[in-house]
Parts: C-alpha cells; sequence; structure tokens
C-alpha cells in the first residue's frame, strides 16, 4: 500500500515559518499535546485528510520556483516517519529544496528513533524540543527557550532563521482567514 500521511492542512506559500518562501504542511495527530500548544485542534489523530506521499510531492514540485523550501510542522511529523521519510526523501532527490522540520520530540529522542539517520538526510533545519508555555520565547522559529536548534546542512545560518517573519495573515483564494508563524496573532 502506498505511503500516505494525514495532513491537518497544506499552505502553498508563508513567508513565517522559515527562510524565504516556503509551503508548510501541518500534520494531523499528536501524543505529546504540550500544553499551551498553538495548534491544539492538529493534536487528534482522527481528523485531517489522508494524503498519498505521490500526491503531496506533486503538489510540492508543482509549486517549482514559487517557494525556496518545504517546512513540516504539526501535530506531530515524526508520529508519521514512514511516510515523513518517503516525503522527504523525494523532496531531497527530485528537487532543490530546503527542509526545516518542527518536532516536540528532544534531539536526543529524535536521534534515538528508529530510521532517523535516513529521515534527517532529508532535512536541512530541525527545531527539536516540546513547547513549555512557562519558557516561551516566540521568536528565531523557536516558542520556547528550551527548543533546540540544529543546522544539519550548511544550508543556513542562524541569522537566516532570525530573519523569518514572526507572524503572517494568510487569505486563501476562498476568502478563508488563516495565522501562521512563531507567534501568529489570534483571529478569533
Amino acid at each position: 500500500m502506498p505511503a500516505a500521511l494525514r495532513l491537518h492542512s497544506f499552505l502553498p506559500r508563508s513567508c513565517a515559518n522559515g527562510p524565504g518562501t516556503r509551503a508548510v504542511i501541518w500534520t494531523q495527530g499528536c501524543s505529546l499535546a504540550c500544553p499551551g500548544c498553538y495548534n491544539p485542534q492538529t493534536h487528534a489523530f482522527a481528523g485531517g485528510s489522508v494524503v498519498p506521499v505521490a500526491e503531496l510531492f506533486e503538489r510540492i514540485a508543482r509549486l517549482g520556483p514559487a517557494i525556496e523550501g518545504l517546512t513540516l510542522s504539526g501535530g506531530e511529523p515524526l508520529q508519521q516517519p514512514e511516510a515523513v521519510a518517503e516525503l522527504l526523501a523525494r523532496v531531497r532527490a527530485e528537487t532543490n529544496l530546503s527542509v526545516l522540520l518542527f518536532t516536540g520530540y528532544s534531539w536526543p529522542e529524535v536521534a534515538a528513533r528508529p530510521g532517523a539517520g535516513a529521515l534527517l538526510a532529508g532535512v536541512d533545519v530541525l527545531i527539536a524540543g516540546r513547547y513549555v508555555a512557562a519558557r516561551r520565547v516566540a521568536r528565531g522559529l523557536r516558542g520556547s527557550a528550551n527548543q533546540t536548534l540544529h543546522l544539519l546542512t550548511p544550508r543556513y545560518s542562524l541569522p537566516d532563521l532570525e530573519a523569518a517573519p514572526e507572524a503572517e495573515v494568510v487569505i486563501g483564494r476562498d476568502g478563508d482567514i488563516s495565522a501562521s508563524g512563531i507567534q501568529p496573532p489570534c483571529l478569533d
């Protein structure tokens, strides 16, 4: 059976989820459920949509030169490791896109996961660690001070990551309004 990801949402263009203009995937499902998480609606494993990795890759590839990279967030992307690894392998092999991955797992937890080496081979920047509301910083793409930043390739530097805007408001073609970034405004 072909690999598939359970998605919460897909944003074809974002400027607040890493360096440059990026496509963003928010996965659906997270058992970590950090108190104060900005995306609690992504925690349930039910919901969202199930999208074959091949279809999702084609969606990303069609964006072509309009984006410089892909950001994966959640939910918890590493709770769908096989599908994420397959997607990242295709992105690395078939495009020039960079990859930034947010995970609630700490660096030691990520490194200890089965298949971590293969998965991380497709990642340029990893931001690791659970969100801790009492240590909130919301800058430099880190939500809280305990989260660690790992530059896994020389593609980006710390100033590149710090240059990403803290937030953006996106108005979709259908008129839907959403907020995104490390410090998005409340739209309620």
